[in-house]
């Protein structure tokens, strides 16, 4: 896919960008993202905003909420799944600002979100992505 898409940029091509992405991560992290829920929506609600400590909705590109992965334990019954939401309009925004591919934006917030799955922190992923420059 290209930025063509870009042009009908509604939830779905948004969705179609993230899977792709997720598609294209190592099978051993795929493996654990079965009970991952994706979704799509235009902008952060309120409280997803309080939680990372954000009041402007255009801030907000992506947003895991759940348990990491590695805190999961077998007697955890009736949680429910975690989820990773992208932010349609901000996405839309920061892409036009940044010049990027639409493609590679989505995939990564689809990989910094996924890395909060597996309980890396920002500042994590921040040393992991500035080792690979």
């Amino acid at each position: 896919m290209t930025d063509r898409i870009a042009h009908t940029s509604d939830a779905a091509a948004i969705e179609r960008l993230a899977r792709k992405a997720v598609d294209q991560l190592p099978a051993k992290f795929r493996a654990h993202l079965e009970d991952v829920v994706f979704r799509v929506q235009d902008f952060a609600d309120s409280e997803m905003l309080r939680a990372v400590g954000l009041s402007n909705p255009w801030a907000l590109l992506g947003l895991y909420h759940g348990l990491p992965f590695g805190q999961r334990s077998i007697w955890s019954t009736g949680d429910l799944p975690s989820v990773i939401s992208l932010f349609r309009r901000p996405l839309l925004d920061e892409w036009r600002r940044q010049g990027v591919s639409l493609e590679d934006l989505v995939t990564h917030v689809i990989v910094h979100e996924v890395g909060h799955h597996f309980g890396l922190s920002d500042e994590d992923m921040h040393m992991i992505e500035n080792d690979g420059e």
